[in-house]
């Protein structure tokens, strides 16, 4: 069984800054990709970041620049730095990761983690 345990959410000022961090455990090979989306209340889902097992990152045009995703192999960890925070940015946040077992691909997704920013 591969999990996905985000934290570091909470409550942050506009302006201000938050640090995600989501760890895959479980038995598994490695991990290919790892992503992190988040849903505002109301709205439907968006892609925030990914950044592969290389380091080759993509961000959504809207968080390039305030965003910074990164990856710890070695820990099966993945960040989401979150800088310049507005209330816009409060949602859940989830984190999405490919692992592979074997021979196959599976892809997997956290149970989200609330950011709520106050103007």
């Amino acid at each position: 069984q591969v999990q996905l345990v985000e934290s570091g959410g909470g409550l942050e000022q506009a302006g201000g800054s938050l640090r995600l961090s989501c760890t895959a455990s479980g038995n598994f090979n490695r991990i290919t990709e790892m992503a992190w989306y988040r849903q505002a209340p109301g709205k439907g889902r968006e892609r925030v970041a990914s950044i592969t097992n290389s380091g080759r990152t993509t961000y959504e045009d809207s968080f390039q620049g305030r965003f910074t995703i990164s990856l710890e192999n070695a820990a099966n960890t993945a960040h989401l730095q979150m800088n310049s925070l507005n209330p816009e940015d409060t949602a859940v946040y989830y984190c999405n990761a490919l692992i592979v077992i074997g021979s196959q691909t599976f892809h997997r997704e956290g149970q989200g983690t609330q950011v709520t920013v106050s103007s």
